[in-house]
């Protein structure tokens, strides 16, 4: 799809046909759009199809007179409840009056841009467009990092209720979320001081803080995802720590169960071996079956006080 704005009367509005000054965005375009705007453009092919690929790495780059950036902007996912935020990367191409953006998903870095009034300016003063934009992307970023660290909080407080394979499995999941967005976080940064530091780039005074406020709201980010994936990590270690430990207590108890019932069984499996033993020669006198019981009592008994003991001194 293609989308094409002019500035008029103080704002951004929606035409059908290129102009010497516009912003053009592309969101999952045809090839048909593709070569429509290579013709109005005359930028190089893969300055569009480079940031189409989900694997591309953020980067500066840049062509006689033409320049382009790609990062990797938050993406909303309708079909996840667990964690419905995935990062895509965003092409930025700066060429003579106008600005193209070109996205393999719809993102609310460009469809919610249009709604920053005070932050939105004309498409002819590029630069400053383009780090608005960069700018409202690390706003996404930080959003959606505390949404997603509420999500962790409702999970935890579930495993404190109850220990359940499923939320774990949930926790695990958020876990992996925080890796990816710190890993894209990581490259944007590192885009953006490539893009600060450029000499292809005429940057003025204004424009460079421009930029660099877009870089403070990027390095926040990176840092609140770096402590959430680090809280969460710990979290995680904790609870892995409690079913163990819980998986101890029931194996220390499940031995105790095993040894009260070895004794009385032991000295029973002896008695009814056929072979001379003890109180049983010369016939059956009631007398030994309960003078067996008392022994097996009295022992198991015994054994009941020592681990009583023992629980007492903290030793089991």
């Amino acid at each position: 799809m293609i989308s094409i704005y002019q500035w008029e009367n103080g704002g951004l509005k929606e035409t059908l046909e290129f102009a010497p000054s516009c912003w053009i965005n592309l969101v999952e375009p045809t090839t048909t759009e593709l070569e429509r705007v290579l013709t109005f453009s005359q930028v190089p092919r893969d300055f569009l199809t480079d940031p189409l690929d989900s694997e591309e790495r953020p980067r500066f780059d840049y062509d006689d007179d033409s320049s382009m950036l790609i990062i990797h902007v938050p993406c909303p996912l309708e079909d996840d409840e667990v964690v419905p935020y995935r990062t895509v990367p965003l092409g930025i191409i700066l060429f003579g009056r106008s600005v193209i953006t070109v996205c393999s998903a719809r993102t609310p870095v460009t469809t919610a841009f249009l709604d920053q009034i005070r932050r939105v300016c004309p498409p002819s003063d590029q630069y400053r467009f383009a780090f608005r934009l960069l700018w409202h992307g690390g706003v996404l970023f930080l959003r959606y990092l505390q949404d997603v660290h509420q999500r962790t909080l409702a999970l935890e407080e579930e495993l404190h209720r109850s220990i359940s394979n499923e939320v774990l499995l949930k926790l695990l999941t958020i876990e992996k979320t925080f890796v990816y967005f710190t890993t894209s976080l990581k490259a944007d940064t590192i885009a953006l001081a490539r893009a600060n530091t450029a000499r292809q780039l005429a940057l003025s005074e204004d424009d460079r803080d421009q930029l660099e406020d877009a870089m403070v709201e990027y390095q926040q980010a990176l840092e609140t995802a770096t402590i959430h994936a680090n809280i969460l990590n710990g979290t995680l270690d904790t609870f892995a720590s409690l079913i163990n430990n819980n998986l101890n207590n029931v194996m220390k108890y499940l031995t105790v169960v095993t040894i009260f019932l070895a004794v009385p069984t032991l000295i029973t499996s002896a008695y009814g071996m056929n072979i001379k033993l003890p109180f049983v020669d010369g016939g059956g006198d009631p007398k030994v079956f309960w003078l067996l019981s008392a022994i097996a009592a009295c022992s198991t008994g015994l054994i009941a006080f020592v681990l009583y003991l023992l629980s007492k001194r903290r030793r089991f």
